[in-house]
């Protein structure tokens, strides 16, 4: 009879072939068959992590030794090619020029992260498609943007001769390097050294779409080092024929247009499609540099660039010279537009405003196609431009300053007057007015006294002017002297260093910089033992709009240049004066009278003299950074506030200019002219007599008009004019023939 197999007893046995484990531990078994008794589990962990030890102990010691005889093998190779003499000296070099060149490119792909962040967002290709015509204040149209950029001709519409134009004269091998064309530029390096001066650009054409795309004109390392790495991540990512094109798109071209399509209709009024070879050559003429060769400003220059493009094709063999003497002979006639000057930073700071805009405002967001009214004044605009262009001629080669930007704004509509973004758009379209941020020096200061004010201070408070160290920092004042015990009123006069450091320290940093943001700073301001003496980034228009805020009584003043939006239909669909909120305050109007008494001191008696207005109370304060990177004057009257910029786009040091030198003479310039012909406000707190604040506008435009009038001035004017009828109808009236007047 068969045994089961579940019997304890004769599983040895059963058919199931299995069998017991022999035992191991040097435990036998009961002697009938039964299993050993287990081992503890602690016992088996420990052999099993020994188990594993030796194993790791086993592979690490065969990868060594696998290591060491690789090395050694490969040393026993290299002998067999040991270099000597000159052969070796080589080897080295190239050895150490692969080192030091991968460490290189570790360094650049390091600094070019800002830049390959820029291509993660998903719109890089496309473009805003608003078509926006801007008016001033007084209703002219100053200029549009949006469909000025013409990417809708498809690259086989274009002209094959613009075309080659293009390549001829800005990248002749674009079809056969991988970005950068290394061969171009070295051909250009030894052009510019052999010529003494910059004769050829290097670039080529997917360097500058990079930088059209992703970058700004700022002439600095950093820039061309992002702007190498991203002309390789664009080749990598699009054609040739799509860089191309988008850079035929993109371009500026002179006259606020942007590609070849827009800037053929704004300069020969005609499409793109139906230009001659003499019109190609001279857009073509355009890539280099817009504001010196545009037809428009300087039609000889342009003609004459044209030519050069016209040899370039030749030279290129892209044509013969038969085929370009017909255009050599009868050169492109441009659209007469000399008399026509576009404010184009502040056109761009409007357009960012409206795309902001159709952001929360549906009905702007649908219908594209609208006309903005601006609080532009067009006298004032071009009174700012003259001003610092002025300065800049006069004065910049003696204190090797290149740059400038100003704001003027008006207190507590914070409407934009005029805005300056630079020497010349056409040259660099970078808004230094609105995007650079730079240290605003003893110009900060105001921000410390007006919260040591609101914490308990006034402009009669006593601090000494000593010598105070923090940390191992002991700030020290221009003079290199101290003054000892002196009022606040003295210390922000005399641009005292210590005083407002002592201010901070009492008050608090923190404080400054709520103060600070809450009256208009945007950009972040790091707590530092330096903040108080403006060691800080900051904006043009921020520094504007807060200094703003003292002349308007403690209401906060936030820039717009937007007055009306109006759609397609011509229907009114945003209006500044309806749609803004109230202002927020910020501190009361007696503390911002104590800040404007101080402040019109500063003008008057103290670094911004040159600042003074004849007859108009104006408030302000100086700055200068270190080095004298920077300088700096930002003031107010009753009417207006403005800040003016003057400095270095590459952060060089000006040759010792200060805030009361360039900057407040091209302030007091601009508001000279501000103020002629209107009715003055009073600063709060300032012993001036009150004026009758309304302004009527002026009809028209002229730079040398004054833009509003007192209504003295307009009775004066009414009653001229009624006399003027008077006369007129006695000269009308019928006479008999004595002479006298006929009764009717």
């Amino acid at each position: 009879m068969n045994q089961r197999s579940g019997d304890p007893d004769n599983q040895s046995g059963s058919q199931t072939g299995e069998r017991t484990a022999p035992a191991t531990g040097g435990q036998a078994g009961d002697g009938r068959g039964r299993a050993p008794a287990r081992r503890p589990f602690g016992s088996r962990v420990r052999a099993g992590l020994l188990s594993v030890d030796a194993w790791v102990d086993t592979a690490i010691w065969r990868l060594f030794s696998s290591l060491r005889s690789g090395v050694e093998g490969y040393s026993a190779w290299l002998r067999r090619f040991r270099a000597r003499g000159a052969g070796r000296v080589a080897a080295e070099l190239a050895s150490d020029g692969v080192t030091f060149g991968l460490l290189g490119l570790i360094v650049l792909l390091t600094l070019a992260q800002d830049a390959f962040q820029q291509t993660e967002r998903a719109d890089w290709r496309t473009t805003e498609d608003f078509s926006v015509t801007f008016l001033d204040r007084f209703g002219n149209e100053i200029g549009k943007r949006g469909i000025l950029l013409n990417d809708t001709v498809p690259l086989e519409e274009i002209p094959d001769h613009l075309i080659k134009a293009a390549l001829a004269t800005e990248d002749r091998r674009f079809f056969y390097h991988f970005g950068i064309d290394v061969m171009g530029t070295f051909r250009a390096m030894m052009e510019n050294v052999r010529a003494r001066t910059v004769v050829q650009g290097g670039s080529s054409i997917t360097q500058q779409l990079a930088k059209n795309l992703f970058l700004s004109n700022e002439r600095t390392l950093e820039r061309k080092i992002n702007e190498a790495f991203l002309a390789l991540w664009l080749e990598m990512n699009l054609s040739k024929r799509e860089i191309l094109k988008l850079y035929l798109d993109r371009a500026y071209m002179g006259g606020g247009t942007f590609g070849v399509a827009a800037a053929s209709e704004f300069y020969f009024g005609k499409n793109v499609r139906e230009l001659s070879l003499a019109e190609a050559a001279m857009l073509a003429g355009l890539f280099k540099a817009p504001s010196k060769y545009a037809p428009h400003i300087n039609l000889p220059a342009a003609r004459a660039r044209a030519n050069e493009v016209l040899t370039n094709m030749v030279q290129a063999g892209f044509m013969t010279e038969g085929q370009v003497i017909g255009a050599r002979r009868n050169p492109a006639v441009a659209i007469d537009r000399s008399k026509e000057r576009s404010p184009d930073h502040f056109l761009d700071y409007a357009f960012e405003q409206v795309k902001e805009l159709a952001r929360t405002r549906p009905e702007l967001a649908n219908d594209r196609i609208v006309t903005v009214r601006t609080s532009l004044d067009p006298g004032l605009q071009r009174q700012a431009e003259r001003a610092l262009l002025d300065n800049l001629r006069q004065h910049g080669p003696r204190y090797h300053v290149e740059e400038g930007a100003t704001v003027v704004v008006v207190p507590e509509t914070g409407a934009v007057r005029a805005m300056v973004g630079g020497k010349d758009y056409g040259e660099s379209q970078f808004n230094r007015a609105v995007t650079a941020i730079r240290q605003p020096g003893s110009s900060f200061k105001p921000f410390v006294y007006i919260t040591a004010f609101m914490n308990g201070y006034s402009p009669a408070s006593v601090v000494p002017d000593a010598p105070i160290s923090i940390g191992g920092w002991s700030p020290r004042n221009y003079s290199r002297g101290y003054a000892g015990p002196v009022t606040l009123k003295t210390a922000l006069t005399k641009s005292i260093n210590t005083v407002p450091v002592r201010l901070a320290q009492a008050i608090g940093r923190d404080k400054i910089v709520e103060y600070a943001h809450a009256m208009g700073i945007t950009t972040e301001l790091l707590i530092t033992r330096p903040l108080p003496l403006g060691v800080a980034e900051v904006t043009v228009i921020d520094m504007a709009a807060s200094y703003a805020s003292f002349a308007s009584g403690g209401l906060k003043v936030t820039p717009t240049a937007i007055l009306e939006v109006r759609n397609s239909a011509g229907e009114a669909i945003y209006e500044h004066a309806v749609n803004r909120a109230p202002p927020e305050r910020i501190f009361p109007e007696e503390k911002a009278g104590e800040m404007n008494e101080v402040l019109v001191n500063v003008v008057e008696n103290g670094t911004g003299r040159r600042a003074r207005v004849e007859g108009v109370t104006a408030a302000g304060k100086t700055g200068t950074t270190q080095a004298y990177r920077d300088g700096w004057f930002v003031g107010y009257t009753g009417n207006y506030a403005a800040a003016v910029w003057f400095g270095n786009d590459d952060f060089t040091s000006t040759a010792r200019m200060t805030g009361g030198s360039i900057p407040a003479m091209t302030w007091q310039a601009i508001m000279e002219y501000a103020h002629k012909g209107i009715e003055l406000r009073p600063l709060p707190g300032v012993d001036r007599p009150p004026r009758a604040p309304d302004e009527v506008p002026v009809v028209g435009t002229g730079a040398d008009r004054p833009r509003l009038l007192r209504e003295q001035s307009i009775a004066v004017l009414e009653e001229i004019g009624a006399r003027l009828d008077a006369i007129g109808k006695r000269v009308e009236a019928p006479v008999s023939a004595s002479g006298e007047p006929v009764a009717q």
